[in-house]
């Protein structure tokens, strides 16, 4: 008779187990850790290029040693992160990956702009073959980013309904960071245009 109630109580807690969504934190977890890898195998594509792109305005570009140090410590600051699963658990740790991915995209944008000013670097065909692959791991990393937003949305929703929230409490599912704009007040105000020549 005790071998039975133990029995029946397994399949009770099974079948509860089942029904209160902890398989779908298991699921979702791996799924936002898949999307989280595909987001640093972008950014980690992009940190690759940035050497051979800054070599290549050197050498056409040497006095603007200023925009050049900018974009190689931008770069140094991406690689001291130390990038492990717990960024994905922590938004302090969340925001200062994204600040600095922020700084090197920062730093890269004035790059290409200074390589605007000098004509022969523009024509030079191995800038311009690094400048179509930046352009492209750029869009890269916007869908990888896309991807992990949408896989984190879903993960908390789950995190966050009832009566699956009570097994996320019992077993330490957390809401997880998402990436966010980072001057949200910068552009939440509309761009003032003025077409009046000054004299």
């Amino acid at each position: 008779m005790k071998k039975l109630g133990l029995k029946i109580f397994a399949l009770l807690l099974v079948l509860s187990l089942t029904g209160c969504g902890y398989n779908k934190f298991q699921s979702l977890d791996e799924e936002a850790k898949a999307s989280w890898s595909e987001v640093l195998n972008q950014y980690q594509r992009r940190a690759d290029l940035v050497p051979n792109l800054v070599n290549v305005v050197k050498g056409y570009a040497a006095h603007e040693k200023e925009v050049l140090t900018e974009v190689a410590d931008a770069r140094s600051r991406v690689g001291s992160i130390q990038v492990t699963e717990e960024v994905l658990n922590d938004p302090e740790a969340f925001a200062k990956f994204q600040a600095a991915q922020g700084q090197l995209t920062s730093a890269l944008s004035r790059l290409l702009a200074v390589a605007e000013n000098y004509p022969n670097l523009k024509a030079d065909q191995g800038f311009r073959d690094l400048q179509a692959q930046l352009e492209g791991t750029e869009n890269r990393v916007a869908v990888a980013r896309n991807r992990y937003i949408q896989t984190i949305k879903e993960y908390n929703v789950a995190v966050r309904s009832f009566p699956n929230n009570l097994t996320a409490m019992m077993f330490g599912y957390d809401p997880k960071p998402t990436f966010t704009v980072e001057n949200e007040k910068a552009i939440s105000s509309a761009p003032k245009v003025d077409f009046s020549e000054t004299k």
